[in-house]
Parts: structure tokens; sequence; C-alpha cells
């Protein structure tokens, strides 16, 4: 290796890497203050947490039941925290990687190594090991195995004597592959070209100026092709503005073969900078160096920056959707539950015929049976029959209907039927149109299989759409989250990614509201802090073997429910059949102690929980007095005292429930102006799409959903919300409905 002046620069052995535990420790320390850094929490926080984390604690439960530790960090912090800590993990390990494959070339000198160690990101560690990786054969290797190396140095010397055909002539071999001195040029100038191209400072600042001033163009292959990707047929938006939907959208229209997408860029800036960098100003060989340097961009640098800068433009934007995705999926997990209701679901179709479940208000199926009001069977009056029959055999007091094929025409059915039943004196029944999406998934699904082996796929489903008001946590659950239509593009974002942050998603939502350990299915119990699938089945055959758990105590009995386990998911289980209350609480049974003490100082019993006296003797109650006495946290004590005041409380019951229909709404009676009660169904970078009853959501643009700016959708609205909306406009050709929240004016 030859340093920067000519000399000689001593390489590091292999055997040299080798780390001492003061540099591990100081690994360790710089990673923890990066990332307190990046996250604005103090280094100590990072420290304590990624310790809790390396102990085997679970995120819901460090966020509950170690506030003192973290300083009360919350779940978004402490998973912020969770992915810096294995991104920068996995980049220590890749640079130590990097730096023994190149010190087993003999070519680690302490200046890279010392470059390597300063990188912050992969992409620079990868562009420092780039000119020392193997490579496949180039036209650079080529004339390097054909002795011209020697030549290109000369070239990049910048000499000022000769010339370069004079030169080149001594490199003339015809036995070697180099018949002419033009041949040996060009030999050289290929190996120039690589060099600049593998230069890591070239790379970042051509990387960082395309991001900066290119241009992504979209054309169509074929302009006379109707499709969902006409706005993009010539299409132009600089890189640096591209919103991350419309990333994801030129990317399915590239993948389908509908656009040709390229990026634009005055490479000017570019070769001035190169010529800058390894051009002297009175070279002999300055005009064919300058040659090299527009080669080296064209051929070799610029197809890869574009590579890079489209791939970080659609890793953003994938991050960015599936952050939509999750935030959409909580909110829907999150819906409040119907209870006390015997519901009737219907799976709407044509052909095959309407299925329908009947549940009661624990879920349990009553009555299955299938009917075929829609076309091209029309057997209303029999379909009527049916339903007038198990809404009267069942008491049913709600109907639920998929948003599927066919379901306006069941719909106008059902209002139909409910109107007659009114009439004839009957209950006064009401109806509802849920989301379908995932329940074909869910029906065809082994837990489906396992849960109803004597219903066909249909019936199934129909079960699922009723359960799905009756608790929509304990329903969905058991379809994978990204089969739940409520995401933007989530077909188009890397599966892995997706799956590891829904799962996250839905591993707090069910740990947020707690689980009934004696109710819950095998899907539910595994995402409960700490449990795994298997876990789960063996807590589930244990309770159908033995009968109801009657202590949380008692799930120590479970096989392969270790202590480590009990201790993460014991807090958010709920045993309501035990004879210690607070195994009905979010209390932890570590703090079962702490309410003992709590009640001898206040002279009460266990008992009086629930009580209006307790409720009001609680809230005397000064956390920063007692919990000095009584050995806790102030955070413990403030989430015992809320759990004690709310004994069996579901946060869910908070929330407005949903709305429910007795008549049916069309396109044809819409009004320009007319004021509606919808509920959000989706909220996506350009707005929210709203229900208001008809078969497609209305949409509520960005720009409609407040009388001020409104950043993004999800600062005003969220999955779930009722809202009362106006119609701005109409598509009845496309069946297009155009919503706006602001309140008309007179």
């Amino acid at each position: 290796m030859v340093s920067e002046n000519g000399t000689a620069a001593a390489t590091i052995a292999p055997e040299e890497l080798a780390w001492t535990d003061a540099q591990e420790r100081a690994a360790k320390d710089r990673i923890v203050k990066q990332i307190a850094a990046e996250t604005g929490t103090s280094p100590k926080q990072v420290g304590t947490t990624v310790g809790l984390l390396d102990e085997g604690n679970t995120i819901p439960f460090i966020a509950r039941y170690r506030k003192e530790m973290t300083g009360e960090l919350d779940e978004n912090a402490l998973r912020a925290i969770e992915e810096r800590l294995s991104y920068l993990r996995g980049l220590e390990e890749r640079k130590r990687e990097v730096q023994r494959l190149i010190a087993e070339q003999g070519k680690l000198t302490a200046e890279l190594r010392g470059a390597i160690e300063r990188a912050g990101k992969l992409q620079e560690v990868e562009d420092l090991y780039r000119p020392y990786r193997q490579k496949r054969k180039t036209r650079a290797s080529v004339a390097k195995e054909r002795g011209l190396e020697p030549l290109a140095l000369w070239m990049l010397s910048g000499p000022t004597s000769g010339t370069l055909l004079g030169e080149a002539a001594r490199y003339v071999d015809a036995e070697r592959g180099v018949p002419t001195a033009e041949d040996a040029a060009q030999g050289a100038m290929d190996i120039i070209a690589e060099t600049i191209a593998d230069d890591a400072n070239v790379r970042a600042w051509v990387r960082k100026h395309t991001f900066q001033y290119a241009t992504i163009a979209t054309e169509a292959k074929d302009a006379s092709v109707e499709s969902v990707y006409e706005m993009y047929y010539s299409y132009r938006e600089p890189v640096k503005r591209l919103p991350p939907h419309r990333t994801l959208a030129i990317n399915r229209g590239e993948k389908e073969d509908v656009l040709k997408v390229s990026l634009e860029l005055d490479p000017a800036a570019i070769h001035m900078y190169i010529g800058k960098r390894f051009v002297a100003e009175r070279s002999v060989v300055r005009d064919a160096m300058l040659t090299t340097v527009e080669d080296a961009y064209k051929r070799l640098i610029a197809p890869a920056v574009e590579r890079e800068v489209r791939n970080e433009l659609t890793e953003k934007a994938e991050e960015h959707a599936i952050v939509i995705f999750a935030e959409n999926l909580r909110n829907l997990l999150l819906q409040p539950p119907v209870r006390g209701k015997a519901v009737l679901g219907v799976d709407p179709a044509f052909r095959t015929g309407c299925k329908l479940a009947v549940v009661d208000d624990t879920g349990k199926v009553l009555d299955i049976a299938v009917t075929y009001p829609t076309a091209p069977h029309h057997k209303t009056a029999e379909a009527e029959k049916t339903f007038r029959a198990l809404i009267a055999k069942h008491d049913v007091d709600l109907i639920v209907i998929g948003n599927g094929t066919a379901s306006r025409e069941t719909e106008q059915f059902t209002a139909e039927v409910i109107r007659k039943i009114h009439a004839d004196g009957g209950k006064k029944l009401q109806y509802l149109i849920v989301n379908e999406a995932g329940a074909s998934v869910y029906s065809a699904s082994k837990v489906a299989q396992e849960e109803f082996p004597d219903f066909d796929v249909a019936e199934r489903s129909a079960v699922s759409i009723a359960r799905r008001v009756q608790d929509p946590l304990a329903e969905l659950v058991k379809i994978e989250p990204k089969a739940i239509g409520v995401g933007q593009y989530q077909h188009d974002v890397s599966p892995k990614r997706l799956e590891a942050s829904l799962g996250a998603v839905v591993e707090s939502a069910v740990n947020h509201v707690g689980v009934d350990v004696n109710t819950a299915s095998p899907s539910l119990l595994s995402y409960v802090a700490g449990v795994n699938a298997t876990t789960a089945r063996n807590i589930v055959k244990y309770r159908e073997e033995n009968g109801k758990f009657t202590s949380r105590k008692e799930l120590s009995k479970v096989p392969r429910l270790g202590a480590k386990t009990y201790e993460q998911c014991i807090g958010f289980i709920r045993v309501p059949e035990s004879r210690h209350p607070l195994d009905n609480t979010p209390i932890h049974p570590e703090s079962y102690g702490v309410v003992d003490k709590l009640f001898r100082e206040l002279r009460l019993e266990l008992a009086s929980l629930g009580s209006a006296e307790l409720r009001a003797r609680l809230d005397a109650v000064d956390p920063s007095a007692v919990a000095e006495r009584l050995d806790v946290g102030v955070p413990t004590l403030r989430d015992i005292l809320d759990s004690l005041k709310r004994p069996g409380r579901d946060p869910r019951e908070e929330l407005p429930p949903p709305i429910f229909k007795t008549d049916v709404l069309q396109l044809e009676d819409l009004r320009v102006g007319m004021e509606l009660q919808g509920t959000v169904r989706n909220v996506i970078d350009f707005g929210a799409f709203v229900d208001i009853g008809l078969k497609n959501d209305g949409l509520v643009h960005i720009s409609q959903l407040a009388d001020k700016f409104v950043k993004h959708p999800m600062d005003v609205v969220s999955v779930g919300d009722n809202v009362t909306v106006w119609v701005l406009g109409v598509d009845a050709n496309k069946g297009r409905v155009s919503l706006t929240m602001k309140k008309p004016r007179g």
C-alpha cells in the first residue's frame, strides 16, 4: 500500500484486529450515546433499555412495568431504541468483517481502518470496501492483467512532459493483448475509470448531488393503453420532493411493465467535481483524463447511483407506508367491542348465495344457513323466511354484512326485511356494513380449519364477519395483519419489514387491552408479551384438560411456561374467575405487596374493589407523598391507583361505538352539500376514506379535512373515528364520492 505522499503505508495484519475488553466497552458506549443523540433520550435511559432488552424483556413489559428504570419511556420510544440498536450492532459487525477481509489481503492501513471505524452508515462501509471487493472480470481487471496499471498510475500522477501515446507505446505487447499504443492508452483509461468509480468520497458526493438535483421521469410504454397509472404517462418531479406514495405507485407501474422510469440529471457539475479530484490542470494527459472522467460517471457511477437513489427512495417510502399501515391497524384493532348482542353475520355473494352465521353475545356459533336473495337466483321470499326464522329463534339484535361482492344488493334486501319486521310489530333491528378484508384469508387458514372443521370456507367467513363486530381485536388477530386492508401500497413493501412492524402493533394492542385467559384463542394469546405460539397452544390445552384457570399463579403449571415468560406475560393476562381480585387487573403480581401495604395504610379491604367509596379514597392519595413509604416508584404507583379505581376496565369502551343503520343510502340519493355521518375506514397520505353507507367509501382529500393547514391526515382523523361530512361531488360513472369535513358556510 502507498500513502498519499508516495511513501509505503504500514498495513495491519488480521491478528492485530482482536478487540480488548476496553475497546468492546467503548464500542457499546458509543452505540448508546449515538442512539441517545438520535432519539432525544438520555444515555442513561438508552443504556438501561439496552440492558433490559439484552436480559430478554419484552417492549410491552418494559413500557408498563419498568417505568422507573427507563424514565417512563413509552412503547414507541422503546421500539425506536430497539430498532437503532439492531442496526448499529449490525453496522459494528460489518465494520469488523470488512476490516478483516481487507487485512487478509494485506491492504488495511491505519488510515483506512480509521475511515471504516468512523462510518455512520452501512452504505459508507460498503463504499470503503468497494475497491477491495472481489470483482467479476471487468475492463479494468483485464487491463491490469495485461500489465497496464503502471501506465494508469503515470496518467494519474499528472505528468507535465511527454505524450500519452508516446508513453503508451512502451506497453505495446501483442502477446498480452495490447497490439497498439491506442489499446494501451484505452486500457489505462479503463483502470482509471474504475479507480474513480470505486472512490468512496466520489460516490458519496455523487449520491448526495443526485438526490439534491435529479428529476425522476416516467413515460408510458404504450400511451394508448388505459390504466390507473395515466398521470405518470409523461411525468417529471424532483427526486427530493417525491412523496412516498408516488414512489410506490411509480415502482408498481414499472413492475407491471406499464411505465419506463429513469433519473434525469445534468452531469456537468459531477464532471467538474471529479475532474478537480483526479485531473491535474497542466497535465499533458488532461484531455484523456477528462474523457475518462465522463466514461467513469456514465458507464460505472451513474447506473449504480441511480439504483442506490431509487432503492433509498423505495426504502423511505416503504418505511412511511408501514408507519401508516401500522397506525391504521392499531386504531382498527382497538375499535370498541359491541357487547351483549346476538349477531347475524352475512357473507354476501351472487351465484353461491349469502352464507349466514348466528353467534350469541359471547361469539359462540348458534346456527348456520345459506340464502339466495340476489341475482341470478332472486329467491327473496325464501331468503326473507330464513332471515326471519333465525332472528326470531336466536333473538338477534344486529345484522352484520361484509362489504365484498353483492354487499350492496344484500344490504337493500336486509334493510327491507328489517323494515317489514318493524312494521309487523317486531323488534327494531339494526344492521352494519363491516370491512371484510382478511375474512377469506382467515376462513381458508389452518386456524379456521381447527376452529370450525365441519364448516366450509364461506361459513367460516360469515362467523368471522359477525365476531369482528363483537370483539374486533380477538377476531382480527387470527388474520395475517397485512391482509387487513387499512394500508397504502402494503403489497409493494418488504414483506419481512411489514410483518415485523405489524406484529409489534398487534402485540402492543393486545397487551394494551389485556387478555382473558379463560376465553382467549391461541391466536390472541400468542401476542401476549413473552408468549409464543407453542406456549399459547399449551395454555389452551391446559385449560381444556383442567378446566378454567382460577388464578394467575396457576399459569406457572403450564408446560414450557418458564419463570421469565411468566414474569413477562402475567400482568397482561386477566383471570376473572380468580378469588384474588387483583388477578383481573393490569397490576403485576410483583406489586401485590404494594397494594397490601396501601390498603392497610388506608384501612381498606380488597373486597371493596370497584366501589365508589374506594374510588373516592384513592382519588385523595398523592402518589408522590405515599410512594416512598410503600417502597415503590411514583410511576408504578400511579398505574396501580388507576387500575384499582377501574378494575376490569377495557380501554376500548371509552371510544365511540360504530354507527348502526336501519335504511339504505344509494348513490342516486346524494346531493352536493348533503350532511352525512360516516366512519373513517382508511387513512392515507392524501386523505381519508369514509364509510357513509355506500358500497365504496367516499374520499375526503387532505385539503378538505379541516379549515386549517393539515400536514398529514393522521393529524386530524384515525381509523374508526365517527365523523360528520358533506358531499362535495358525485361521479356516478365511476361510483366515486368526494366529501369534505369543512362545514359549508351559510
